[in-house]
């Protein structure tokens, strides 16, 4: 569920504390485990370092990002793609024809300086 309008959205104290005073370009990256935070016009600029329950990976608050919360942008869980054996398959096959494209391109060119 939403936050009531009447209370505002949920912007962390201690995250608006550590933003007084500074400016985005200057300022060293903010390390915070409130993922909840809403990001505020304040906040434009400013680099955050938002837990995503192991590592602090680094979130550059712009425009856009406005109104969503911090969390939403330090992802909790690393895809692993998909496809299995044969996915794996295609891929080296893939790679081949790339490399057997580059050595006829290489000896093209040595055969063209002949």
């Amino acid at each position: 569920m939403t936050r009531s309008l009447k209370k505002g959205p949920y912007i962390d104290p201690r995250v608006l504390k550590k933003l007084v005073g500074k400016r985005p370009e200057s300022a060293a990256p903010i390390k915070t485990w409130s993922r909840a935070c809403v990001i505020t016009p304040e906040m434009l600029g400013f680099k955050f370092l938002v837990h995503n329950g192991k590592d602090f990976p680094e979130v550059l608050v712009n425009e856009d990002m406005v109104g969503h919360r911090l969390g939403e942008f330090s992802l909790t869980r690393k895809f692993v793609k998909h496809g299995g054996k044969m996915q794996k398959e295609l891929e080296m096959k893939k790679k081949e024809a790339e490399i057997a494209a580059t050595a006829t391109a290489k000896t093209a060119a040595t055969e063209a300086k002949k």
